[in-house]
């Protein structure tokens, strides 16, 4: 009984200094983001479109990843909380903070390969003058669009297929583990392509409402969240595919 209880605590412990790391980071990445976000409402009106330097596409790239982890973490908290339990429990009592350190970081890896992806299309659609310099959609067809496909997707069955991964973290756990330090990085790297998979297009919604209106950053990081672990997540999901292909027509509409 006295070993039950100070495994107890011990376990205890482990979550509370992971989810302490885990609300430090979050907290951190919106810091940023209100600073980037501050910066540029300095510059609005004088912005213009010009060429990309080297240190231009690093810096949305930083700005994309530190995004996707402010908007991705909060909702991947239940599957690492849950790996750090049973990393515990498989170890035998040793630490499990590294190896959850190395799932956290898989995760983010597959967040850090579509901010590449995301910068590319920022810096394809300024060019082409569908966005404007402060990251704003220019176009009512293409904003229209996006929103439609984003809520077309939100019934496609590998939408589905992926958010089941997402919604049952103790069925991924068991069907995807592995050991050691490097298994522990491929298994986040695995759990992060299912939600790259299920929330790619709502992260494309930024383009319309603007990469840096920070409310409409919060509203979708919200809205995966509630997909993500809520009972009633689903439910909220297919909601919101139907409201999201209505403004998209309404938006090319002009409504």
């Amino acid at each position: 009984m006295a070993l039950d209880r100070a495994i107890e605590r011990l376990l205890k412990r482990d979550r509370l200094v992971v989810l302490g790391g885990l609300i430090a980071v979050t907290a951190l990445t919106w810091v940023y983001l209100f600073a980037i976000a501050a910066e540029m409402g300095g510059i609005a009106g004088m912005a213009q479109l010009r060429p990309w330097t080297a240190l231009d596409a690093s810096l949305m790239f930083i700005m994309w990843a530190v995004m996707m982890i402010g908007m991705m973490v909060p909702s991947a908290t239940p599957v690492i909380l849950l790996y750090a339990r049973v990393c515990r429990r498989q170890s035998n009592g040793e630490q499990p903070l590294v190896p959850t350190g190395a799932f956290t970081m898989g995760y983010i890896t597959a967040w850090a390969a579509f901010s590449i992806a995301a910068t590319a299309l920022q810096w394809g659609l300024e060019q082409t003058a569908l966005l404007s310099p402060m990251m704003v959609s220019t176009s009512s067809l293409f904003g229209g669009l996006v929103l439609i496909v984003a809520g077309v997707y939100q019934w496609m069955p590998y939408k589905n297929a992926c958010l089941s991964r997402c919604r049952s973290p103790i069925e991924f756990l068991s069907t995807h583990w592995r050991a050691s330090v490097k298994g522990a990085f491929v298994m986040g790297l695995e759990h992060g392509l299912y939600c790259l998979g299920c929330c790619w297009a709502l992260m494309i919604l930024l383009f319309v409402g603007g990469v840096m209106n920070l409310l409409w950053v919060a509203a979708i990081a919200i809205f995966v969240l509630v997909e993500k672990v809520a009972p009633f997540g689903r439910v909220v999901g297919q909601v919101g595919a139907v409201l999201f292909v209505l403004a998209g027509l309404a938006v090319i509409a002009g409504v």
